[in-house]
This record gives C-alpha cells, structure tokens and sequence, in this order.
C-alpha cells in the first residue's frame, strides 16, 4: 500500500518532523484558498502515486491565489502516466540552499533495515545509486536495538555541514525510523530533505509504502488508501482473498502454491521465452473454492493467453486442487489453453480427475512451462 505526499507528511507531522505548509485540494476554488491562507509564493502539486510529476507538468509555482487557482484548473483531471489526477498539493515555496536524500527500506541481503542518506537529494536514488554511489551512506539497523545516536553521529560526520544543520539532519534521521517502525513501512523517503536558507531542515517532499501484511494493525490507514488508483486486478484479487497476488505485464498465467515455487515457475517460464501475466500463491492447504476462485481471478486478465498450475501437495491435497479447477471451469468460461503441473499428495488422484475433464497435465515444472509457453505462441 502507497499514500500520497500530503498523506506522508501529515504521519510525519505526528512524530514531530517539520515538513513544508500547506494543504490539499480537489478543486481549483479551494486551492485558491489555500494559496489565500498562506499569502506567499506556492507550489501546486498533482498528488499521484508516480514519479515524474514536474516532467509531466504536474508541479505549477503560483505568486497569487488566482495563480493557485488557474494552475489547480489545469493539473486536476490532466493523465500522468495513465493515473488521473484528482487533488492538489498547495503548500508554501521555500528557498532551498541544499539538498539531501533520507530514506530508509529492508535491506534483503543485508537481513534488517537500512538507513539511506545522501548529499544529492532532489533526483532520483537509482540515478545517484549509478553514477556517485559513493555519495550514498548507509546504516544497517540493529533488529531489536533499532538505530543508535553513535552509529546516526559516525555517518553525519562524513558530511560537510555546519553543527546546527548536523543536529538537525540527527533529528530527521531518528524521527524518520521511529516513523518507519511505527507503521510498518517498506519504504520512508524524504527527498529533499531540504536545508533551508534561513537555517532550517525540512521535509519537502515524503514518500510512504506500507506492508500489506501488517495493514490490519492499522485500520486507521485504509482511510488513506486510494482505490482508485490501485491496479484493478490488485484490488479484484484483495476483494476475493487472494493477497498474495501480483499481477505483472506478460500472458501467461501463473497460480502456484507457497511463494518460492511461484517464483520458481516464473523463472522457468520465463527460460523457455514466455512472459509471466501474474504472481499468484494460493497458499498450503488451498482448497478447491479457493482454487476456483484464484483461476477466475486470473482469466478475468485480458492479456493473458494461457495458465500454468504448479502444485505442489504437503499440506495441499492434489485432487482438491483437481476439483478446484474442474469446479473453476463450470463457473467460468476457459478460452486459453491450461496447463497443469501436479505433484505430493495425493497426485495420483488429482492427475485422474484431471485426465477425466480433458485438462493437459504435465509431469514436471520444465515440461508444464515448455508446454504452456508453446501454446500460447
């Protein structure tokens, strides 16, 4: 789950972290407003969940409320990258003398979180990743220990910055983990992290991506979620229970069960030169509604021109899963061709009630994926 800009930083205003005035809108009349309300320069921006938005002509700077307000007319409703939008940020336009980076995101290789500061805020991270990955420090957090006043001092040592400006940077660094923690993030950004002229370090822009499987100890954020900007099979596969869907930009098809060999089956697929349409994990102990339901799911996807089954029985019975798709067919239509992979528990059985309805079952994962990408080709 992603918010918007003004969301992020309403949560880091809760913590303390100073970010820049201002407030959203849905109209050109209340941007107007707004611009009103704070009586000076503003910026006016779209509120979209992707980047680009001063490229694609979604940030405007106003010097008068009627500024605001034809510069409001003209980003609400305008496409960026297929997302329209449909609110306004107006907030203050402030005089930025440097520019910082701060994020923080797990760290996979490493196992825990990693703390992200650079001196070349205001582009993107993997653009200063490629050519200054030099200028990127780093701090791996202790799992139980979190991050630690010493380790946050030794990283801002290696900047050149005035003592006022270091003890500030110590604040936004504390404050923007105990934000990360506190809701669960997958991602905090802050960028800029702007030092202003006058002294001060702000937030001038925030970025918050949240794991959806910790969402249910924050009810308070499904009030933030923006469905209407959540891809559409995404959302559909969260209607239906299936959370652990994915959906991806080829045609074929993908339902397994447990998620190292979903990825496993789109690595294979992908080897024989098909393209995956979807990451679907139906989970152990799936049953033949639950696997009706995930087949539906995945046929509902116009692009895709075929399906691959690939299950595996511990928990997971084979001839549940056999019923599940048989019962999936009588509910909808199958216009793709359908390849099944079914071993463990009771395959035998499974593979039996398969074979009776017709459906191509394969012995193993390099045939069911050669067999799968030949069909749809």
């Amino acid at each position: 789950m992603i918010i918007h800009e003004y969301q992020g930083k309403e949560l880091m205003n809760q913590v303390g972290i100073p970010t820049t005035q201002g407030r959203v809108a849905s109209t050109p009349a209340e941007a107007k407003a707004i611009a009103a309300e704070i009586g000076k320069k503003v910026a006016v921006k779209a509120q979209v969940h992707i980047g680009g938005r001063g490229k694609a002509g979604g940030i405007k700077l106003a010097e008068t409320p009627q500024e605001a307000e034809e510069a409001a007319a003209k980003i609400i409703g305008m496409d960026i990258k297929g997302l329209r939008v449909n609110k306004v940020l107006v907030e203050e336009c402030i005089e930025i003398d440097r520019e910082f980076y701060l994020g923080i995101t797990l760290d996979r290789d490493a196992g825990t979180h990693v703390v992200m500061l650079s001196p070349m805020g205001g582009v993107d991270i993997e653009e200063v990743a490629k050519t200054h990955p030099d200028q990127i420090f780093k701090l791996h957090t202790h799992p139980w220990l979190g991050v630690q006043d010493y380790e946050i001092r030794e990283m801002l040592y290696q900047f050149e910055v005035e003592p006022a400006i270091r003890k500030q940077l110590h604040f936004f660094v504390k404050k923007a983990y105990e934000l990360y923690r506190k809701w669960d993030c997958v991602l905090t950004e802050i960028n800029p992290l702007a030092i202003l002229k006058d002294g001060r370090v702000v937030a001038a822009d925030s970025k918050m991506n949240f794991d959806d499987n910790a969402t249910y100890r924050h009810p308070e954020l499904e009030a933030m979620r923006e469905v209407a900007e959540e891809d559409p099979m995404e959302r559909q596969a969260k209607e239906r229970g299936l959370n652990n869907y994915v959906r991806l930009d080829g045609d074929v098809g993908i339902i397994g069960n447990g998620a190292g060999l979903v990825m496993g089956t789109l690595d294979i697929v992908a080897r024989e030169g098909g393209k995956p349409a979807n990451f679907l994990d139906v989970g152990g102990g799936a049953n033949a509604a639950l696997v009706a339901n995930a087949l539906g799911l995945v046929l509902s996807d116009p692009n895709v021109k075929g399906v691959l089954f690939n299950i595996f029985g511990g928990i997971t019975r084979g001839d549940e899963v056999a019923k599940g798709i048989v019962e999936g067919s009588r509910q909808v239509e199958i216009k793709v061709p359908l390849v099944i992979r079914l071993s463990g528990t009771n395959e035998a059985e499974g593979r039996a009630i398969l074979k009776e309805n017709g459906y191509e079952v394969a012995a193993t994962m390099e045939e069911a994926a050669k067999k799968i990408v030949a069909l749809t080709r």
